[in-house]
């Protein structure tokens, strides 16, 4: 039986029954079909002990999920379409690592879906990205390795796709305190050595960023850890800058601690040009 309404922070669905599973994620449109890709959490949350100053809440990897749809409110499960490395400790995605806010886009210049992600030890002291490809949207993506972007450390991230045909990565650095707009290269799979440095020392994360009516817009969260804040957007007319800030987009009951939630994504919707779709995760650090 599909759904026919859609009901914000309560537990989604897919087509099966089943609660799904893609966290701090985004969406793809491919060939007028929806595909959402986001972490899998189906393990039991735990609380770090090795890491004592901070409350570092995890659980060990198990993938990136795919979902598909053809109208954002009924969702076929796809699978796991990039999965843990089991039988090597050392590598960057054994279960006992952290893979963190996937995001896939489609290069048309490769014909490849490229899919960069967080990537980090147990402890967060790693902060790179991690990249993996696939001939097909429903994966399965094949890892092509780990990068520190221009040198710099990234955690929280998202990838833009510029109307142009180029691709940003857009990544909190310098331990968080500022976010980086990162040029990729024509294959999606590096960094090219351009980028800009925005919101310096104001210590932002969980970007989502888009275009509307010519400008670029960008939507954060504070660092407050797994307590929510409230949103700040800007918008630009270059990804350079300067930055306008407007304050917090979120209306109504709850825009305070944007519904409890933190943001992850923009989708403009296509065939609506007045309108987009904002995606956050409400984060619960105990489960």
């Amino acid at each position: 039986m599909k759904d026919s309404v859609f009901q914000p922070g309560h537990p989604w669905l897919d087509t099966e029954g089943q609660a799904i599973q893609a966290h701090g994620g985004g969406i793809m449109v491919h060939e007028g079909r929806y595909w959402w890709y986001g972490e899998n959490k189906a393990a039991p949350s735990y609380k770090n002990e090795r890491v004592t100053g901070w409350d570092c809440r995890r659980h060990d990897l198990v993938g990136v999920s795919a979902y598909s749809s053809d109208d954002l409110l009924n969702w076929r499960n796809e699978g796991i379409v990039l999965g843990p490395v089991s039988d090597d400790p050392d590598h960057d995605l054994h279960p006992s690592k952290v893979m963190e806010r996937p995001k896939v886009n489609f290069n048309p210049r490769t014909g490849q879906f490229v899919m960069h992600f967080h990537v980090d030890r147990h402890d967060y002291s790693l902060a790179a990205v991690g990249v993996a490809t696939s001939d097909r949207p429903a994966g399965p993506f094949r890892f092509r390795g780990t990068l520190r972007p221009n040198g710099a450390d990234s955690r929280d991230l998202t990838v833009f796709v510029d109307d142009d045909g180029s691709a940003w990565l857009v990544h909190s650095s310098e331990w968080n305190r500022t976010l980086y707009i990162s040029r990729l290269s024509e294959d999606w799979l590096f960094t090219t050595g351009e980028y800009y440095r925005v919101f310096a020392g104001q210590s932002r994360e969980a970007p989502a960023l888009f275009r509307h009516r010519g400008l670029y817009h960008l939507i954060t969260s504070g660092c407050t850890g797994w307590d929510p804040n409230p949103a700040e957007h800007a918008f630009a007319e270059h990804l350079a800058g300067p930055w306008t800030l407007t304050g917090n987009p979120c209306r109504g009951p709850g825009a305070e601690t944007t519904f409890g939630a933190q943001s992850t994504f923009v989708l403009p919707l296509p065939g609506q040009p007045d309108a987009c779709l904002f995606m956050a995760d409400i984060w619960n650090k105990d489960d």
